[in-house]
């Protein structure tokens, strides 16, 4: 994105929201212990602005991508709490009012028959050192320093009835009895011909949103982009024949939108 502008502009032209890929993670934006690098991620959020976009933010707290410094260090039960608190407070409250969303907490449950929490050696380290009602804690801190942010959980597989979707919708069910500040659910959904499609997605969505939860991707009137008639015309043509996008008369609102641009 730095380098390409064509595609900046592309960007800005076709999308209204903006998540960071990797620029808020731990080994991006604390490299060394209290040295925070922000200069990228300041980058994609002056983007976003300049172009009236949505912003994202992805991720607090996660079991990957953290620096060494912080997984291989020797730290005491309270001063791991020390960091994450100065983390998430730090982080949040630079971009209190630029971010509207966030992802506090990412990938927490494991993929196996259970959807065991991943305090294991191998899984989040702040759920391992510092048990579960951390959980509550990072909601709590990030809430404090920018109330107006939209908070959620995310994870994959998730999309359908599932042990893993259960345990969210447990945990969250139960912090929200608490007054914990949990805003919404992030299904990743990682979509595709060659794993099928669940068709109890829309059920779980319905039972998350019932707990007066927000869905990832509320956001506009989700008007057709020439880019999404690009792809429907290649779609087309590879299916019946070149040239056969043009000559469908059911297909006019795309090949509309498509005579403007070219």
């Amino acid at each position: 994105m730095p380098d390409d502008a064509e595609y900046r502009d592309h960007l800005a032209a076709e999308y209204n929201s903006l998540t960071h890929e990797n620029y808020l993670k731990w080994e991006f934006i604390q490299p060394e212990q209290g040295e925070y690098d922000f200069e990228a991620a300041d980058a994609v959020v002056t983007f976003a602005q300049e172009h009236g976009m949505d912003m994202r933010g992805h991720a607090l707290f996660w079991h990957s991508q953290n620096p060494e410094w912080l997984e291989e260090g020797d730290f005491s039960e309270e001063e791991l709490r020390e960091i994450l608190e100065d983390h998430v407070r730090t982080v949040v409250s630079r971009y209190s009012g630029c971010i509207q969303q966030w992802d506090v907490a990412n990938e927490i449950f494991d993929d196996d028959e259970d959807a065991s929490i991943r305090d294991g050696e191998d899984g989040n380290i702040w759920i391992r050192e510092l048990g579960e009602e951390v959980l509550d804690d990072i909601f709590l801190w990030a809430h404090e320093e920018d109330p107006e942010a939209l908070l959620f959980y995310n994870d994959y597989n998730v999309d359908g009835l599932n042990a893993k979707a259960d345990a969210y919708y447990e945990l969250i069910e139960d912090q929200l009895e608490r007054d914990i500040p949990v805003h919404g659910f992030g299904a990743q959904t990682h979509l595709s011909m060659e794993y099928g499609f669940d068709d109890s997605y829309q059920e779980n969505l319905e039972r998350f949103a019932d707990l007066g939860l927000h869905k990832r991707g509320e956001d506009g009137e989700f008007e057709r982009k020439p880019t999404y008639c690009a792809i429907q015309r290649s779609l087309v043509d590879a299916a019946e024949g070149e040239g056969a996008f043009d000559g469908d008369e059911d297909l006019t609102v795309c090949q509309d939108i498509l005579a403007e641009v070219e």
